[in-house]
């Protein structure tokens, strides 16, 4: 059940491919991470990269940043078709190192999450297209 995924970003003009692999479950054997891993990742490590990056901007002084989430899931099974999942929630919690007041830290706070792309595109309801491949065309799914 091994995957592997390139990830190009139009910005910086790079790649990176990542493998991946579920557990027994899905015919796996554990040996890389679970794309739901890469996914909590992502959302936590954007939101550390926004809290550093507006700390600067809005001169509150920070030493570090220390993360831990729980993300809430919920699975429907019936039979052997395939399950549908529905996320319930995420949980972040936040350690900031710092002398500034917390209001400051909290103001730091919002203003990463409404910066943080991966946290708004969990927040505000947006379309995922998806396209099929049929010969030398793409088929809108």
């Amino acid at each position: 059940m091994k995957s592997e995924v390139t990830i190009t970003s139009q910005y910086s003009n790079s790649s990176i491919t990542l493998e991946t692999d579920e557990g027994k479950l899905h015919g796996g054997d554990t040996s890389a991470p679970m794309p739901l891993h890469y996914f909590a990742a992502g959302v936590v490590t954007c939101l550390v990269t926004q809290m550093k990056a507006f700390a600067k901007r809005l001169r509150i002084p920070i030493k570090n940043i220390v993360m831990s989430a729980n993300f809430h899931w919920r699975i429907e099974q019936h039979g052997r078709r395939p399950y549908v999942s529905q996320p319930i929630g995420f949980d972040i919690d936040i350690d900031v190192g710092s002398d500034a007041p917390v209001d400051d830290i909290k103001r730091l706070i919002e203003a990463s999450k409404k910066g943080c792309f991966a946290e708004q595109a969990l927040t505000l309801p947006c379309e995922i297209g998806h396209r099929l491949k049929v010969g030398d065309d793409w088929v809108e799914v």
